[in-house]
């Protein structure tokens, strides 16, 4: 078993949220929508992103006014996400 501190932990389930937030807003297409569907509010959705955009210094959503949509960018992190979420759904 491989142990890391509880700080990289920390970091890890973050990022994963935050990644997890991305992917909701984007399949719904907006943050009201994707807020409903997982149970969350559109801020807490939002600031998720806002970090994972931070963190990889790259912007990954087009924010309109009546919707969302994913940038070039956003659309390729989503291709290699889809897979990798599927498998871990699948071993869990």
């Amino acid at each position: 078993m491989i142990r890391t501190g509880c700080t990289e932990n920390r970091t890890m389930d973050a990022d994963l949220g935050d990644l997890t937030s991305f992917i909701a807003v984007a399949k719904a297409r907006g943050f009201r929508d994707a807020a409903r569907v997982s149970g969350t509010s559109a801020s807490t959705l939002s600031e998720a992103v806002r970090r994972l955009e931070t963190r990889l210094g790259v912007r990954l959503l087009h924010r309109m006014t009546r919707s969302v949509t994913p940038t070039e960018a956003g659309a390729e992190l989503i291709t290699r996400l889809t897979p990798a979420f599927g498998e871990v759904g699948a071993a869990l």
